[in-house]
């Protein structure tokens, strides 16, 4: 190669590595955002769907539990009555904390934080689905949740507020039946007992089978006692209209409120007066009152950011394109919710989870990012819908012309959405197995579910453009195979129910658990699968015994590069 052309693929080169992202490009970047990514936080994402947004009529909301190492187990609480005069514990729930399991599984565990404070217990408690939060009740009460933040001054961090987001929607959970309902319960317990410790601002989709809701809810500062008698916490909510979808991406939602419009929008009585008296609003200042520039606002646009806050942009830009959403525009200026350009079904949402912003500015694989195997889960730079360090994702279902117990579905993908497969639980289900109970990221563990699908997560990512597609044949499989059995299994059981509620609980437990259990077997088969078929970086054929060289491996632009980049760094080695 002549001295010219090293020279002219050199630079080349670096431009590449410019638009790339491996170099800085100055975008109008926020330094409040600092340089980097933090895996272990922000990438909750809750994608909300009205009931007339929905391709069948289902309400429909999402959530990414995206800690990295927190614990991802389930389980099912059981319906139960209790005598008068009984009396409720609240624990201190810290949503990230985990436990060898050695020691114990974390929901024992919980129970040796206990509050010191009891309310009083409900005479009927309804059953739920849980993780690090309620899911969906036996009512078709639905919880997503996603974590927003507040202006510093008014978090709470001491032990004294009894309560915290994944205490509140337990309690949703056991005495809730509609939106409105777990809403009004949340908002005035945290008020009486006090909310915060563990947890900050944060935004709960509440859905039930007519409406969804967004509830966000602040701490009221590090000062606040009970002996004070003044609310223990502040919070808002407003309703996505029936035709619109909405979406949360770690920022508040909720902005100007019409509280004489109570079919949209509640809120606690102080929520103006508090914001004052903290110096958060000034009513002098001729602005309406906006709660998330008050309580928790966010700068920056998908631009400014770099793409480490352009979820919300994508979101939009994905259901309504249409409207010709700007990645420009500041994310506080985007729309609280927007009627899509078509309806959606489950299995668009399930692909909005997915969605690794491919094609745009933003894509984790344009030029070099991905490697010579377009891997997106290699590149940082920037925040995705789907993140490779989610505990699992959840599509919860309500739907209204079904009986409660059927119409409720909670969708459950453990680890990575890309490598994951949608198992379905029924509302009405009184069990989970044993394998989703069980679990810890530290402890390599056989007999756990989620274990199944990082295992094929962990093969993946070594030949990913190709491995992915093995992923994609065997989600055909389990995943469209239980959307395409939901319709039948909701008819047996509405049937059944008609003649024998139990009977139907007891066939949609079974359902749910065998359907489950198969998948995990599945997975695990997956995950040996990909060892032997990739091995070596090879492409091995056991039926034909046979290997040979994977298509998409070492193709010719990244040995180009390799090379290019050689000679970039040559000058440094001399």
């Amino acid at each position: 190669m002549s001295k010219r052309k090293i020279i002219t693929g050199a630079l080349v080169f670096a431009a590449v590595l410019v638009f790339a992202g491996g170099l800085s490009l100055d975008l109008g970047h926020s330094p409040a955002y600092g340089p980097a990514l933090d895996e272990a936080s922000e990438a909750c994402t809750v994608i909300m769907v009205g009931p007339e947004a929905s391709t069948d009529g289902s309400v429909m909301s999402t959530h990414a539990a995206d800690c990295g190492v927190c614990d991802f187990t389930w389980r099912h609480v059981p319906a139960a009555d209790h005598k008068s005069g009984t009396t409720r514990k609240l624990y201190h729930i810290n949503q990230i904390r985990t436990w060898p399991p050695s020691e114990g599984l974390k929901w024992d565990m919980v129970l040796k934080d206990f509050t010191g404070v009891e309310i009083p217990q409900a005479p009927h408690t309804f059953g739920y689905h849980h993780s690090v939060f309620g899911y969906m009740n036996d009512q078709q009460l639905a919880i997503a949740e996603s974590t927003i933040g507040n202006v510093r001054k008014i978090s709470n961090p001491t032990p004294t507020p009894a309560l915290n987001i994944s205490m509140l929607t337990l309690l949703a959970m056991e005495r809730c039946r509609t939106a409105r309902e777990a809403i009004k319960l949340m908002g005035t317990l945290a008020e009486e007992y006090g909310y915060g410790y563990h947890d900050g601002g944060e935004m709960l989709a509440v859905s039930d089978p007519k409406e969804i809701w967004v509830f966000e809810i602040m701490p009221v500062g590090p000062l606040w006692t009970p002996e004070s008698r003044k609310p223990g916490a502040v919070w808002a909510a407003q309703r996505v209209p029936d035709d619109h979808v909405s979406v949360c991406t770690n920022e508040a939602r909720v902005g100007e409120m019409d509280l004489a419009n109570s079919d949209y929008f509640m809120a606690s009585a102080h929520v103006v007066t508090y914001a004052v008296e903290a110096g958060l609003y000034d009513p002098k200042s001729g602005k309406p009152f906006s709660w998330k520039r008050a309580y928790s606002p966010s700068d920056g646009s998908a631009v400014s950011t770099e793409g480490r806050r352009s979820r919300l942009w994508r979101f939009f830009d994905l259901v309504a394109p249409s409207q010709k959403f700007k990645p420009e525009t500041p994310n506080m200026d985007f729309p609280f919710s927007v009627k899509p350009d078509a309806k959606l079904s489950v299995r668009d949402v399930m692909a909005l989870t997915r969605d690794k912003s491919q094609g745009t500015v933003f894509d984790p694989v344009r030029g070099l990012r991905g490697g010579p195997f377009k891997n997106p889960n290699y590149y940082k730079g920037t925040r995705l819908i789907s993140v490779p360090n989610v505990e699992y994702t959840t599509l919860t279902q309500c739907r209204s012309w079904l009986p409660d117990p059927v119409g409720g579905i909670v969708w459950v993908a453990l680890g990575a959405q890309d490598t994951s497969c949608y198992v379905p639980f029924y509302a009405g289900a009184t069990e989970i197995p044993k394998s989703f109970g069980i679990g810890d990221h530290f402890v390599l563990n056989r007999d756990s579910a989620r274990w199944a699908f990082d295992y094929v997560d962990f093969h993946v990512q070594v030949a990913y453009n190709a491995a992915i597609e093995d992923v994609k044949a065997a989600r055909k499989t389990w995943e469209d195979g239980a959307l395409d059995r939901v319709p039948e299994i909701d008819a047996r059981a509405a049937e059944l129910y008609k003649k024998n509620p139990k009977e139907a609980v007891r066939f949609l437990t079974d359902f749910s658990q065998s359907n489950a259990t198969s998948v995990v077997g599945a997975w695990w088969k997956l995950g040996d699968d990909l060892w032997v078929k990739y091995n070596h970086l090879g492409l091995y054929n056991a039926g034909k015994r046979s290997s040979g060289r994977i298509p998409t491996a070492n193709p010719e632009w990244w040995n180009r590069a390799v090379k290019a980049f050689d000679v970039l760094t040559e000058p440094e080695k001399k």
